[in-house]
């Protein structure tokens, strides 16, 4: 089975630099396009396996792990975890990988991160580096609710026993994904863990646990002045947007998403049946979706 390069780009923050990891699908040669896949707030670039496996044969995927997680440094600064420190990172991956543009699928926080570097102010006659973006379960407008219901979790994760013990934590408080087989479920939550040496041994989430302590700081006020930063961002997008929405979410409003469909680029809906937050992108019918709308 086809398995993705780990590579890293050096990436600058307040204190200095820190490495960012990204998982690289090769693609059908040098001249494929570049598709960029980026996860949500506690996940992992390897959350696109089935996603990137079946779109490489077309594109070259690139999956990073934002930093903090998976294979990427953690902060010395916890303060640093926020979107406009993704983007730096972002930009430094795009130069990295020494191309014009690229497609972008972002779960969650990863489309924010996109929907963020998409909208940035450049050059006149310059295109958008993004030249199709999926937003993934996520808009300008995000309950506080479902903002808590994250928070009473990130961070606190136990020690598991074994991997098995630690995945069935994880479908605990992932009802929003929808249902999987036992192997996918696995193959989700396996990259997602670390095993321990020493203290006891066991596994732990791979994470750094201080990326909940911006997020802990969040007040519904904030929230609302970056909800309306956020729809300024929007309003400017000019690239062609998909909008994947679970159903049942609880993070996005059916009424944001009618909302992106009327403002901004217009984005295309498309509503998942018996999913919340999020798709994991992992069945065909959904892999369909995206394919389709990525290609000319």
């Amino acid at each position: 089975m086809t398995q993705p390069t780990l590579r890293y780009v050096n990436c600058l923050d307040a204190t200095g630099l820190h490495r960012m990891a990204y998982w690289d699908w090769a693609g059908p040669g040098p001249d494929a396009p570049v598709l960029v896949c980026v996860h949500g707030l506690s996940r992992q670039g390897r959350d696109f396996d089935a996603l990137a496996r079946a779109l490489s044969a077309r594109w070259r995927v690139i999956c990073p792990d934002v930093v903090g997680r998976g294979r990427s440094d953690w902060l010395r600064q916890p303060a640093g975890y926020q979107i406009p420190a993704y983007v730096s990172d972002m930009v430094a991956l795009l130069a990295r990988l020494d191309v014009e543009q690229v497609d972008w699928v972002g779960t969650s926080m990863g489309g924010l991160i996109g929907l963020s570097l998409a909208s940035l102010p450049r050059p006149e006659g310059q295109a958008s580096p993004i030249r199709r973006l999926v937003l993934n379960d996520v808009g300008p407008a995000i309950r506080f609710e479902a903002l808590q219901r994250i928070g009473s979790y990130l961070g606190k994760a136990p020690r598991f026993a074994s991997l098995d013990e630690g995945a069935a934590y994880l479908r605990g408080i992932s009802e929003g994904f929808g249902p999987h087989s036992d192997a996918e479920w696995l193959a989700l939550s396996a990259p997602l863990f670390r095993e321990e040496a020493g203290q006891g041994g066991g596994w732990t989430l791979h994470y750094d646990p201080a990326i909940a302590l911006p997020f802990a700081a969040l007040t519904p006020e904030l929230a609302a002045a970056g909800e309306a930063m956020l729809w300024a961002a929007y309003d400017r997008l000019s690239c062609p947007t998909l909008l994947i929405r679970g159903a049942d979410s609880d993070l996005l409003g059916a009424d944001t998403a009618r909302a992106m469909t009327q403002r901004g680029p217009r984005a295309r809906l498309v509503e998942l049946a018996g999913v919340g937050h999020a798709p994991t992108l992992v069945h065909a019918d959904q892999i369909a979706i995206v394919r389709d709308f990525l290609s000319p």
